[in-house]
């Protein structure tokens, strides 16, 4: 006695396609997302590394140990940090200095944010993301 199945494959397949290119859509997005964090943190390392170079020369000296100190000021590091992102070459949306300072007068801190949006629009994805990075960079002489 044998059955005869009927019946169509279709909308199986249709189902797994419809998968596969819902992971495929998050899987691009979260690269990105990953990329510009990436960009961000590098703006932000070349932003702090502006900033902790930003003493001027009166402010260097000698310590009784015989080390060379740099004392930075928190105004000359704003400054810096304010002035590196106007002029580096960045992509980033919406790319905002939140804050820069210098906690100890040795090392400059900056925090950068941006905005991350999705390259394929999608309702799996939100339409933007604030991404946001802190850097430190130290003044130190060899």
């Amino acid at each position: 006695m044998s059955r005869r199945d009927e019946g169509s494959i279709l909308p199986l397949v249709a189902g797994y396609v419809a998968l596969a290119l819902a992971l495929i859509v998050v899987v691009i997005a979260a690269s990105s997302l990953y990329l510009t964090r990436a960009r961000l943190y590098a703006v932000a390392d070349g932003a702090a590394l502006a900033a902790a170079e930003s003493f001027p020369l009166e402010a260097v000296a000698v310590d009784g140990s015989g080390v060379v100190r740099a004392q930075l000021e928190e105004g000359l590091v704003d400054e810096a940090a304010a002035r590196y992102l106007e002029s580096a070459p960045t992509r980033l949306e919406e790319l905002t200095l939140l804050e820069s300072g210098t906690p100890d007068g040795r090392s400059a801190d900056v925090r950068l944010a941006a905005t991350w949006r999705p390259p394929l629009v999608s309702a799996l994805l939100p339409a933007g993301v604030r991404v946001e990075v802190t850097s430190t960079a130290r003044t130190a002489f060899r």
